[in-house]
């Protein structure tokens, strides 16, 4: 199939579209000026005032242990998931771990604020926003482990059946180190998508606790400052970071329908 001179336009206008806005933050972060309306000059004070904003690194701290605990979570609970879902073949189970994926995110956060609120009487804070965030990230990890099963030779199992290996045997030393890169891609997937989340966040956060997104959504409320293009470049780079290294394990789950 050729590749047409309006087909490369139409994917250039569309990489354009998605890409050179996160350009310009990036270049309007070292900005030497207080507003960003113009270029002034070249300069990398707003990362150093970064690391005296007692609020940012406040709020970066509460992301990085919420996002760690979330994907800690969900990556045990997906991945057991994702094994129920490829051996057992059970209509409803898939329809209820896959269901927080496929719903749309204001309309979770708001299911899971009067959750808590009204049947858990739960305080929101750190432990309300770790379980909002495990619950939507167990989907993800769940669906790469059972994409990684389901192109694994059934009798590999079997034959550690029948050399005698008991159950647990045969997960620890045959299912495990088989599924392992799908675990680690779900990990990295379940930290990006936490430590990035703001609507779920918003709903269950509760009164003084922020995380990054939401700092950075009440300094945009002000003024789209430098200092706010230097958090959302250095949140970039660590998230765009995370999913390279997550990727770097997804050629693993169609290994084995080669």
């Amino acid at each position: 199939m050729r590749r047409g001179p309006l087909l490369w336009a139409a994917a250039l206008l569309a990489y354009a579209f998605l890409y050179i806005p996160l350009i310009v933050v990036v270049v309007f972060s070292f900005n030497d000026s207080k507003l960003s309306a113009a270029w002034v000059g070249f300069t990398t004070q707003w990362y150093v005032a970064l690391l005296h904003n007692e609020a940012m690194l406040g709020a970066a701290f509460n992301s990085l242990v919420i996002a760690l605990l979330s994907s800690a979570f969900a990556t045990l609970l997906g991945t057991m998931a994702g094994i129920a879902m490829h051996r057992y073949k059970l209509r409803f189970l898939p329809f209820l771990v896959i269901t927080p994926v496929a719903m749309p995110e204001i309309l979770l956060g708001v299911s899971l604020l009067l959750f808590f609120i009204q049947v858990l009487h739960l305080t929101l804070g750190m432990l309300s926003i770790v379980i909002a965030h495990t619950t939507f990230c167990v989907g993800f990890v769940a669906i790469v482990v059972r994409a990684r099963l389901a192109g694994m030779d059934e009798s590999l199992f079997e034959a550690a059946r029948d050399l005698g290996a008991t159950p647990w045997q045969t997960f620890r030393l045959v299912t495990f180190p088989l599924i392992l890169p799908a675990v680690i891609a779900g990990a990295l997937m379940s930290f990006t998508l936490s430590l990035d989340d703001f609507v779920i966040t918003f709903f269950t956060a509760g009164v003084g606790v922020s995380t990054l997104p939401l700092q950075i959504y009440s300094m945009v409320k002000i003024a789209v400052t430098p200092e706010v293009n230097a958090v959302s470049t250095l949140l970039m780079l660590m998230t765009l970071s995370l999913i390279i290294a997550a990727s770097r394990f997804s050629p693993h789950l169609f290994k084995a329908k080669a």
